[in-house]
This record gives structure tokens, sequence and C-alpha cells, in this order.
């Protein structure tokens, strides 16, 4: 089914990659980091970090998911370390603030994340007061997306109607969920394969095709030209 904005009352966003580009690389600093914190805790080298890092992430929706079952990490101790990174890649977004506030409705942040973390993407982006709200991975007790109960947790949180939200995303895998929900899903697509995996096409509504040099700020002014928010 096509993307209707007429139906649209809140507005649902994804942090990492999805309110910034790919291309800032700032995922990577924290992959980087996320391989340190294995080797250490495991003694192991980083060739096997990096395979025990994926393979929780894959298995479990996020590596942190996967150290707390079989090593009884403390998630906030992880969550500090791992963010624990250089947001210098981040610049203001103009551009997006100005759509953002254009949108009619709530704005909200849906995030695997932690909350101080994904403060600083919003400050740093200069973004923070479009949104009236965040919800994180402590408030998903550690379930994260794709786990049906971290959306379920979210729309009673901030008692969001299904049938009048839209959520992007750059994952894919995530947008079955707010899609077997009611919610309609537009897909942020940066031509990788952790971005593709899982997909189910009759899950997406509409691509922001990144590949073909499409971003949301542009996505979000196109949308409004065509006079049918609201």
């Amino acid at each position: 089914m096509p993307f209707d904005p007429s139906r649209v009352d809140c507005w649902i966003f994804d942090l990492d990659n999805t309110l910034y580009p790919a291309s800032t690389c700032l995922f990577d600093q924290i992959d980087l980091r996320m391989g340190m914190y294995i080797a250490d805790l495991l003694g192991c080298d980083h060739a096997e970090a990096r395979r025990v890092q994926k393979m929780y992430f894959h298995d479990h929706g996020t590596t942190l998911a996967g150290l707390m079952h079989f090593h009884g990490v403390d998630p906030y101790e992880f969550l500090g370390f791992v963010h624990d990174i250089d947001m210098a890649p981040l610049a203001r977004a103009p551009r997006l603030r100005e759509r953002l506030m254009r949108l009619p409705g709530r704005r909200l942040v849906f995030t695997n994340g932690d909350a101080p973390y994904a403060a600083r993407v919003l400050e740093a982006l200069d973004i923070t007061d479009c949104f009236e709200g965040l919800y994180d991975i402590h408030a998903m007790d550690y379930r994260p997306k794709p786990e049906p109960s971290a959306y379920r947790g979210f729309v009673s949180t901030f008692d969001v109607d299904p049938a009048r939200a839209v959520f992007f995303e750059d994952s894919a895998r995530n947008l079955t969920p707010a899609k077997t929900m009611g919610m309609q899903t537009v897909w942020l697509d940066f031509g990788t394969d952790w971005g593709a995996r899982a997909m189910v096409e009759g899950a997406i509504d509409d691509t922001i095709d990144a590949t073909a040099g499409q971003d949301l700020p542009g996505w979000l002014d196109a949308l409004a030209a065509t006079g049918r928010l609201g």
C-alpha cells in the first residue's frame, strides 16, 4: 500500500543512520568499541570478538542483548563504554530541523541506543526540541527492536495509535513489527547488507533511496510539496 501522509498524526524516527546519514560513519566508532569491550571481556583476539559481536547482533537484535544473556554484562557499563565516541562527524542539520518542525502532529524517537547517547546525537544535530519524547533500550527492558514487546511498550508509553503513525528506519527488519501493528513504514536504504537483512517487502510502504542520492530532509520536503500532510 502506498504511503498516505493524510492518515498520520505521529511521526516516529529511529536514531542511528536515520536522523543522520550513514556516511558519517558514526556507528563505525561504536562498532569498534564493541569489539574492544568483547575482546577484553572474553580475553580473545579482535577477530573472535567481532565474530561474537555480529553473532549476538543477528541472533538477539543487539550485541548487548547477547552479552547480557550469555555473560551477565551490566548494560549501563557496556553502553557507557561503547557510546564514548567523538561526535565531530555530526553537524547541525538545519534542513532536517526545518522539515521536522513543519510536520503536523507528534514527533518521537524510537532507538535501540540509550537516552544519554541519543541526547548527544540530537544536540549535535540541533534537533533536540523537534521531538516530544524518546524511547530507548532501557525502556525496552533490553529486548530491542525488532522484538514485538519493544513496540508494544513504545505505543503504550506514548499512547500512540498505530493506525495514525509512520515509522522511519534504516534497518528493514525493524519495520516488520511496526507494520504488523498497523503503522505505515518508510525504509532508508543505504545499500548495505545489514540494512536489507530480513527485509519483508510487504512491510515497507515507501523507501528513501540513499544510493540514488535521496535523503530524509529531501523526502520530507517532497512530501510537503504534495499538499497531502494533515
